[in-house]
């Protein structure tokens, strides 16, 4: 997972199109249009991984946006690794995604209020289940990021490393969305406590931010608003 450095396109869906959040608030999302065409966008400009992610899931925790995934995994092909979460609660239903031809499963809630549901799904799909990790004012924070747990995400991702998480994503709500820099220093904490990969999401605006994450060890960075507003492009940021 991740050889090299990877930035990983964001395909965020609410009400079955593509949104970008502001700070992971309801109500500050920009529409992208349909998951399809940007998943299509993404894999045809070079991307090797795709995020996807059902924002009603993680705010309500029921998946609203099924047809939406199953439309992508459909339109993609096989070599290209697909990373789903929002709403995925259970391991049985995690194990269903594995099946239905999702690669990884991202487990934030669930896995916060179940620790024991990551080895209960690595189990079965080794390397498939991956760890989140949004914080917010120092803080793991779930629910659509509304609820905190005061949980240090430091600390939480070497427990999720012993639980058998095979990467953590650590989402820096805090500067999610604005396109307004990252911040290394938490990305390194996270870093230096585990041995899986850590992939890092939340702020990048610009190819210096990538270089910046690159830096403090992630090895991965997903990006969302700064690819779709045309910051930069995929591309560019392949040949970093």
């Amino acid at each position: 997972m991740f050889p090299t450095f990877e930035v990983v396109p964001a395909v965020d869906m609410q009400d079955g199109e593509v949104v970008q959040l502001v700070g992971g608030e309801r109500g500050t999302g920009t529409r992208y249009g349909d998951p399809v065409e940007a998943a299509e966008r993404w894999v045809d400009a070079g991307a090797g991984t795709l995020h996807l992610v059902d924002l009603d899931g993680a705010f309500e925790g029921d998946r609203a946006n099924a047809d939406a995934l199953e439309a992508v995994l459909g339109a993609v092909d096989d070599d290209i690794d697909v990373q789903f979460g929002g709403g995925v609660r259970t391991a049985h239903d995690a194990c269903r995604l594995l099946d239905a031809g999702v690669d990884r499963v991202i487990l934030g809630t669930a896995a916060v209020e179940n620790p024991a549901i990551v080895g209960a799904i690595a189990e079965d799909f080794p390397d498939s289940v991956v760890v989140s990790l949004d914080a917010s004012d120092g803080e793991v924070v779930v629910s659509g990021w509304t609820e905190g747990t005061g949980l240090d995400p430091a600390e939480a991702a070497a427990r999720y490393e012993t639980e058998g998480a095979a990467a953590v994503l650590f989402t820096d709500v805090d500067v999610e969305g604005r396109m307004e820099g990252v911040r290394r220093d938490l990305v390194a904490e996270v870093v230096d406590a585990v041995d899986v990969p850590v992939v890092a999401s939340g702020g990048v605006a610009s190819l210096d931010d990538l270089r910046t994450l690159r830096g403090a060890g992630a090895a991965a960075a997903v990006v969302g608003t700064a690819l779709y507003e045309g910051r930069f492009t995929l591309a560019e940021a392949n040949d970093l």
